[in-house]
């Protein structure tokens, strides 16, 4: 994986991957990755780029915004916490989202 550019805030990046067709919406539902077209395990999705961002006065302001696509093609973004602030309790998910 390797950035092509690094956007300057969340939001940026965001507009930026949707223009790359990473238009659906995941989160994090117990141990799965969950869209409106379904719930995707640890082993169901690759990372294809993932951003990080630092709060300047609070590190409670940590975020990632992970690019994804799916085995059965369905490509979306994360936004996450990271670093202290997460909140993900499945080892696996945890795992591969933090190798990223």
């Amino acid at each position: 994986m390797q950035h092509k550019t690094h956007y300057d805030t969340v939001s940026k990046a965001i507009e930026a991957l949707r223009q790359q067709g990473f238009t659906t919406d995941f989160n994090i539902e117990e141990n799965v990755l969950a869209c409106i077209e379904g719930k995707f395990a640890a082993s169901d999705f690759d990372i294809v780029d993932v951003y990080r961002y630092e709060g300047i006065s609070d590190p409670a302001d940590e975020a990632a915004v992970y690019a994804i696509k799916s085995s059965s093609g369905v490509k979306g973004i994360l936004v996450t916490a990271y670093g202290a602030s997460a909140d993900i309790s499945d080892a696996e998910l945890l795992e591969k989202l933090s190798k990223a």
